[in-house]
């Protein structure tokens, strides 16, 4: 217990364990990331989007005939319902792009409520649902038009590239895409995925808990670090003046988002290879000026506070190649990670006991009421 209270005045409850999963495992001595027991670097490489989803939800990789089954599913599962397209039509153009996701699945939630047994489909509903509700609301807001769910694309990443340009997109940019949603599906017990697993405990539903997931990726400090870091490079023009800019951020003892991380120490595996997929889409772009700015800013934190960039600070580049609104990057972030909430809404509903836990108090002493 006293090991515990003294974990716990550091505040963030960080280095404490608050239960066992079989999904992922982040390794901070060995600088790994693991799902289902696979390597994030392998997933990369060699595995869809789509086939991790599967991997994380159903809790075994796909055979070629599961797989090609998932995706007629999820396709099926793009259109909205008319209550939730009329909805949307009606929030206001200035709604955040993460407040709009939020209700959207709790609306969701009331015209297609869990039904007992039937999380499974819920899962899937929600994973193809999710981009469409931000492409139909965006569409008609700033286009003008009602778009058409319908898409020969099966990959979330063409479907959601294609319907958003109106046009076709190259395979580097369906796969950079791809690839980044499956380097934010699933990490561990984050903010956002504890408060999942905290919902579940109660024997919520599974939209309730999404929902509040998505709440929690909403602050700054844990889903909006791509947007921020996107900021930061395209505040400068050239490697020089980024040096400069950082150093001066640096001395006013000001955070540079993008950098660091809680539970890896030297480097996040993730960042080497959306890096590498920022790199290309810069050379397929012919844009020539972020990318040695970002590199530039990397050596100078790496140099003066031994920091390394984690996901997010690449990410932000690559959905800037991919011409994304910056107000589009959390939400990919809630795209992919839906599939990791989903697949520990599972394994604490399979396993579940009410997680409940202690507070210090430091408050005043007994005293009196009087009136």
């Amino acid at each position: 217990m006293a090991e515990v209270t003294k974990k716990l005045a550091s505040g963030g409850l960080a280095g404490i364990t608050a239960s066992e999963s079989a999904i992922c495992l982040c390794g901070a001595e060995e600088e790994s990331l693991l799902y289902r027991g696979y390597n994030v670097e392998e997933l990369a490489e060699h595995a869809t989007f789509e086939e991790v989803a599967y991997l994380l939800t159903r809790g075994k990789k796909p055979t070629e005939q599961e797989l090609q089954e998932y995706l007629d599913a999820l396709s099926e599962h793009r259109q909205l319902p008319d209550a939730l397209k009329e909805t949307l039509e009606k929030l206001p153009k200035e709604t955040n792009r993460m407040d709009l996701l939020r209700t959207g699945v709790s609306l969701l939630g009331n015209l297609e409520p869990e039904e007992t047994e039937g999380t499974a489909k819920s899962i899937d509903r929600l994973i193809s649902t999710l981009p469409s509700i931000l492409l139909y609301w965006f569409k008609f807001h700033f286009e003008g038009k009602r778009i058409n769910f319908h898409s020969v694309e099966k990959s979330l990443a063409g479907y959601f590239l294609t319907k958003l340009h109106d046009r076709a997109v190259s395979e580097l940019e369906r796969r950079a895409l791809d690839v980044s949603l499956i380097l934010y599906a699933e990490h561990e017990f984050n903010a956002s995925t504890f408060t999942v697993r905290v919902i579940a405990s109660t024997l919520s539903d599974y939209f309730s808990a999404i929902t509040g997931g998505i709440g929690s990726l909403r602050g700054p400090l844990h889903g909006g670090a791509n947007e921020k870091a996107m900021d930061l490079i395209s505040s400068f023009n050239t490697p020089d003046e980024a040096e400069a800019g950082v150093l001066e951020m640096l001395s006013r003892k000001q955070l540079i988002m993008g950098f660091g991380h809680r539970v890896y120490t030297t480097k996040d595996p993730r960042s080497d290879i959306i890096k590498v997929y920022a790199k290309n889409l810069a050379s397929e772009t012919g844009e020539h000026t972020l990318f040695p700015i970002a590199e530039r800013i990397d050596e100078v934190m790496k140099r003066e506070k031994n920091l390394f960039p984690n996901l997010d600070f690449y990410s932000a580049l690559v959905y800037h190649y991919l011409n994304l609104p910056v107000s589009f990057f959390t939400p990919l972030f809630v795209f992919s990670r839906v599939s990791g909430w989903s697949a520990h809404y599972k394994e604490q509903k399979e396993n579940n006991k009410l997680i409940r836990p202690l507070s210090k108090y430091v408050g005043p002493p007994p005293r009196r009421w009087i009136d």
